[in-house]
């Protein structure tokens, strides 16, 4: 496995295999894997004859006062887990060799930021879309993977790179869970055992959920109300938004009537978490 820290390098390389006719894909991460990030390496490596995974925790998502130096990083572990997942390319450039100091151009979309996480991190997705933009030029993927969990994350992506002409397919997998139910993420690090345990109401109100509407639930505030008060009834958990929206266009419902996303974000101590769940009232996934 090759690790590449320069852009030039990494350009040179993609000829080479566009060249000889073989197929890219590309994971977009900011290190330190789990088993979903896995998941999203071995998708990739079912699909493409080269696998390219990013490690770059991008400054330009991240706001005043959030985690940017303190965001979980270990080069070893990560090196050896993409290795044993068949990757062919860690690309893993500095932040002065993604953005030098005359950097003045960003991707921001209109709608699909408004709202949900977008609401409590301004500019968080602009600096996402960005930085997206600038890895599929890079890399030139025929497909880029990414993940359910970050559900508003996907559609921003999917629409920048429909909106921009962009020829790469976009691959969503399926969050992985622990298996208590916790969404993984490279957060959870950060929680005490007690708060760890705590979290576990917020997977239990998405299933609690699914439930209510295959037994017949389609008003969303009714629905939002029994979740909110299975969570606000964990003194460790505080809810910072739950919302019923639209699949496709993020857009909320007032009544369940098509495929919806059930998305939520609270804070478990100090830790930010979100998850979501897609739900058909057809029972269809």
């Amino acid at each position: 496995m090759l690790w590449i820290k320069t852009i030039p390098e990494m350009r040179d390389l993609v000829a080479r295999w566009r060249k000889n006719g073989e197929s890219v894909g590309l994971v977009p991460t900011m290190g330190f894997f789990h088993q979903g990030h896995l998941a999203l390496m071995k998708k990739a490596r079912q699909e493409n004859e080269e696998v390219v995974v990013s490690l770059f925790v991008n400054p330009t998502q991240f706001g005043p006062g959030e985690d940017f130096e303190q965001y979980p990083r270990n080069r070893e572990r990560d090196e050896k887990l993409a290795e044993e997942a068949g990757v062919d390319v860690v690309f893993n450039p500095a932040a002065v060799e993604m953005y030098d100091r005359e950097f003045q151009t960003f991707v921001d979309l209109t709608e699909l930021p408004q709202g949900l996480c977008g609401a409590a991190r301004p500019g968080h997705f602009r600096g996402v879309a960005t930085v997206v933009t600038k890895l599929f030029n890079i890399v030139q993927p025929e497909r880029a993977y990414f993940g359910e969990k970050d559900a508003q994350q996907l559609r921003v992506i999917k629409r920048m790179a429909v909106d921009l002409n962009i020829p790469v397919d976009i691959r969503a997998v399926p969050t992985v869970r622990e298996e208590d139910g916790l969404a993984m993420s490279s957060r959870n690090t950060y929680l005490s055992p007690e708060e760890r345990q705590a979290a576990l109401v917020l997977s239990k109100s998405l299933f609690f959920a699914k439930a209510q509407v295959e037994t017949g639930e389609r008003n969303s505030e009714r629905l939002k109300e029994k979740m909110k008060e299975l969570i606000t009834g964990e003194p460790l958990v505080s809810l910072e938004y739950l919302e019923i929206r639209a699949s496709d266009t993020l857009r909320p419902v007032s009544i369940i009537a098509e495929e919806v996303l059930i998305a939520l974000a609270a804070r478990a101590g100090k830790t930010r978490l979100i998850d979501n769940i897609t739900i058909n009232p057809e029972g269809r996934r």
